[in-house]
């Protein structure tokens, strides 16, 4: 059908063209508790995580009842050659707005900006326009921090406070804009401008009258469960929408983008709207690029302190407090990848985990030797199509005695993890994938899924600590497979002692079948 709507992930979504997550609850608290409370404020947020649109989806709302002049300083990078060309490109701007939707008024922004006083005169007139209005007038500019580079931004950032200072020192609302919103994935408080050394002193927060935006706009399991009603309604396919959302935003975790990223690779590859069909197209899209997911690679390499601690928090069980005053925190929050999670810092998200795993892994050292160590094993790993989790854990262990006998414990302990996925992607590689449990990580374990076509397996990584901690492993992996209705499950511990403690072993525990691997990589026999 022509006017079938579609899942978009290039641009701002459009309610009557796309599938869309119902905001109109975030939208009306946007209008109502910042807008029309007469703020200033700032939406910063990560790359496609649904800025535009919902600036597009309150420019609506708000035109019912205000006079929005809303524009990008994307592309406009001459506006910012002087004060003289940015208040006529503002101008210009303005007076285009208002031809469209209040023509009446247009005339204010028609002629020349005075170039002696031209962000005076650009004031003056937006008085004149907020006076002779009848209504609030709002402005609205998206893609700020594409300005933020040069010290004619701050003069720009000082103007607008003094605007709003005049406003409310002198009483009139119509004195100057109702609400300023400026939105950007940077936030123009915090970033440091490239401005010339000199003129460094001059900077001292311009914009200090934002009020704090604090509107999640991630989206929920039960936000999504709208967008998948009206799908459903268009296509009949009878999926269980509940639980199809939660495996959306258990992979996402509500990140806009990848929300309709895994919900477009269902409906345009064909796949079943059900849980395997998520885990289906899940997998898929880890398999190709994106700007988002080269983004977050691009993130952690250019910063190499951030880089470190994201790798330490998947890779270590690291506990970092989520501080926002830490410059790194702050970092991964402003691009998305870090979320605040009962006061610590966790990856946003599964699909970022994976993406991230999966760079670590391609970037180890150790990478060229387990490759040749695993086609040199031979095809035994797998059978009949069906993959023997047990022997690849028993080739692991196999792997590191002959690798890595002299290593001390502390690399271990530290290399362990990512050196074991690294042995286990190219084994289920094209056929499979593997997604961590991050609710596990923090605890000093690591929980992991590794699916292989119809087959899916839970391996409970651990460092070995006594017989005592084992009992306290074999407790809580039964625990795990219980909440994923897995009777079988697997435990690999690795061992610092000349000699394992026991042999490998197969037994039941509390119901369900452990199949347990203990590394003594220093064991020579």
């Amino acid at each position: 059908m022509a006017d079938q709507k579609y899942f978009n992930v290039t641009g701002p979504c459009i309610p009557s063209v796309h599938y869309m997550v119902d905001t109109n609850k975030k939208i009306d608290r946007i209008r109502s508790e910042y807008v029309e409370a007469g703020e200033y404020f700032i939406i910063n947020r990560a790359r496609q995580y649904g800025k535009t649109t919902t600036l597009e989806l309150l420019y609506q709302r708000l035109s019912r009842t205000c006079i929005v002049l809303k524009l990008s300083f994307e592309g406009k990078d001459e506006y910012f050659a002087s004060l003289e060309i940015l208040a006529d490109g503002l101008r210009d701007d303005f007076h285009s707005m208002l031809l469209e939707q209040h023509a009446k008024l247009a005339h204010l922004f028609e002629e020349d900006i005075n170039d002696r006083f031209p962000l005076k005169d650009l004031g003056k007139r937006i008085t004149q326009l907020c006076q002779e209005a009848g209504r609030p007038v709002v402005l609205i500019i998206d893609e700020v921090d594409k300005a933020c580079d040069n010290q004619l931004f701050l003069t720009f950032l000082g103007w607008l406070r003094d605007q709003y200072i005049s406003r409310n020192t002198q009483k009139n609302p119509r004195y100057t804009f109702q609400s300023v919103i400026l939105a950007g994935v940077h936030d123009i408080n915090t970033m440091r401008m490239d401005i010339p050394p000199e003129e460094k002193h001059k900077y001292n927060s311009p914009w200090n009258i934002a009020t704090r935006f604090d509107v999640d706009m991630s989206f929920s399991a039960s936000e999504i469960t709208t967008m998948l009603k009206e799908y459903e309604e268009q296509h009949q396919t009878e999926m269980d929408i509940a639980k199809v959302s939660h495996r959306l935003y258990y992979y996402t975790g509500g990140y806009p983008f990848l929300v309709s990223l895994v919900c477009k690779s269902i409906d345009e590859d064909g796949l079943s709207w059900t849980s395997e069909g998520v885990d289906e197209a899940e997998k898929r899209i880890l398999k190709t690029n994106n700007t988002l997911f080269d983004d977050v690679i691009k993130n952690l390499v250019n910063h190499p302190s951030f880089g470190a601690m994201v790798k330490g928090i998947l890779l270590d069980g690291a506990h970092v407090p989520f501080e926002i005053r830490d410059p790194d925190i702050d970092l991964g929050l402003m691009f998305g990848i870090l979320k605040d999670t009962e006061g610590k810092a966790w990856v946003s998200n599964v699909m970022f985990e994976t993406v991230i795993l999966n760079y670590y892994i391609s970037t180890s050292k150790a990478r060229s030797r387990i490759n040749q160590y695993v086609s040199e094993s031979g095809p035994g790993f797998l059978e009949y199509g069906k993959l023997d989790m047990a022997l690849v854990l028993q080739r692991f262990a196999s792997f590191l005695k002959s690798e890595y006998r002299d290593e001390d414990g502390s690399f271990i302990e530290r290399e362990g993890r990512l050196l074991f996925l690294s042995f286990l992607k190219p084994i289920i590689n094209g056929m499979g994938h593997y997604v961590v449990e991050p609710e596990t990580r923090g605890s000093r374990r690591m929980d992991i899924m590794v699916f292989y076509g119809s087959q899916s397996f839970v391996v409970e990584l651990k460092i070995w600590h006594a017989q005592s901690a084992a009992n306290d492993a074999y407790d809580q992996l039964v625990g795990y497979l219980e909440s994923q209705a897995h009777k079988d499950g697997y435990l690999l511990s690795f061992c610092d002692n000349r000699k394992a403690p026991r042999e490998d072993r197969t037994f039941d525990h509390e119901g369900h079948t452990i199949t347990e691997v203990i590394i003594a990589y220093r064991d020579t026999v």
